[in-house]
């Protein structure tokens, strides 16, 4: 099976990097694959994809190199078993709260003896009944990787427990829905996320794991680095396009041409 490479760079503690798409399109998958990006995240949670188009944009992104992270939404059992036979090399879990649910999603994600993990073989990421079934557990447990999303008040006041569980390899700081938990909406320099920040970074230290979060500039990514961060989240298909629009309207209009931008009008 394939070999993770967002799992090889922390084991070496290195930084990776990885970046999110919401179009459906394979070919933006086999782009960002190709052109090597450590990881792609793929969401899941909040978008309308079914098993069935997860599994086609996976297929798309083993032409390269990145390995595929897919967040289901809390709770997905069923969904996160299909997306590991897809082959995703690792899972997501959003709005974990402690770490006994944060032990339950490591069982759902590891065969035994580290989970539950229910067998197939027929699927993409043995691939296709094609290796002896112990050596294809053992891989599958070594190279899956598991990130806990870490997105409330108490969750925070619980990351070291969670990071102390075995088989979370990522404590990863949800940001947008932390700032709204905690009644600061989209105030990302206030002083309880950074607080956050520090306690989660602290924490997977002291369990000699891993953490990261998303990485609005590279000068906030550097900060992040220097704090221990190694798995660091930056950028979007859909804004890329938008801002990318954006960039033309803005050169064309100096030429006298307008535009009907109804976002614009909407965000003023």
């Amino acid at each position: 099976m394939r070999k993770s490479r967002v799992k090889a760079k922390l084991r070496e503690d290195k930084p990776a990097l990885i970046t999110s798409l919401h179009f459906t399109d394979p070919s933006v998958y086999e782009l960002a694959s190709l052109m090597g990006f450590d990881g792609i995240w793929m969401d899941l949670e909040h978008h309308a994809h079914s098993v069935e188009t997860a599994n086609g944009l996976l297929r798309a992104s083993r032409v390269g190199s990145s390995d595929v992270m897919v967040r289901p939404a809390k709770g997905e059992y069923m969904r996160m078993g299909r997306i590991l036979e897809a082959g995703a090399a690792g899972i997501m879990y959003p709005r974990c709260e402690n770490a006994e649910e944060a032990a339950e999603v490591v069982r759902w994600s590891k065969f035994a003896p580290l989970g539950t993990r229910g067998i197939d073989g027929g699927n993409p990421d043995m691939p296709y009944c094609s290796m002896p079934l112990p050596e294809y557990l053992r891989q599958a447990n070594e190279e899956t990787f598991v990130v806990i999303q870490i997105e409330s008040p108490e969750a925070v006041e619980h990351a070291d427990a969670i990071a102390a569980v075995e088989g979370v390899d990522v404590l990863f700081l949800g940001p947008g829905d932390l700032s709204i938990l905690s009644g600061i909406p989209g105030q990302f320099d206030h002083a309880l996320i950074k607080e956050a920040t520090a306690k989660i970074a602290a924490a997977a230290k002291a369990a000699g794991k891993h953490w990261g979060t998303i990485g609005f500039t590279p000068e906030h990514a550097t900060g992040l680095l220097a704090q221990g961060a190694r798995f660091v989240c930056h950028g979007a298909d859909i804004l890329l396009v938008k801002q990318g629009l954006e960039e033309i309207q803005s050169r064309f209009a100096k030429l006298g041409f307008s535009f009907e931008n109804q976002l614009a009008t909407q965000s003023r």
